[in-house]
């Protein structure tokens, strides 16, 4: 089960759709759907998360705590809708597209994709993009 949860204002327009779309993401990589949950925050929620449990003193978009069992993803993915603001301007594109990027980017990693490497980097923003447009397929 996907559910959507909020530490901030923010409020994902179109849960349904995006739960629906995750899904088949997850259907795509071979992979069972566990329960995922997403916490949609701010700056300073994430920032304090990424020193309690990761012991880094910066910003981030994106902190994916991954439960996974064998082929069943479970995890917590939580998404700081300051950062997607400010990487959506730095990338040039929409507030909605950088979203979407960032909420499937928890679920790869789940996956086994990895972004350490720049090898691992391009094959994880070709994922990216490619379980992105699923999202443009369905709505």
């Amino acid at each position: 089960m996907i559910s959507f949860n909020y530490e901030t204002d923010f409020l994902l327009d179109g849960e349904i759709q995006f739960s629906d779309w995750i899904s088949r993401v997850i259907l795509s990589e071979n992979k069972k759907e566990g329960d995922i949950n997403y916490i949609f925050c701010d700056d300073d929620y994430i920032l304090e998360i990424n020193k309690q449990y990761l012991d880094h003193d910066y910003y981030t978009d994106i902190i994916s705590f991954d439960y996974s069992i064998g082929n069943e993803l479970n995890g917590d993915i939580f998404v700081s809708i300051d950062r997607v603001k400010e990487n959506a301007t730095d990338f040039n594109t929409t507030f909605d597209e950088e979203l979407k990027r960032v909420i499937i980017h928890g679920i790869l990693h789940y996956c086994g994709y990895k972004d350490k490497s720049d090898e691992d980097e391009a094959l994880m923003r070709s994922k990216e993009d490619e379980k992105t447009n699923m999202f443009h397929v369905e709505h």
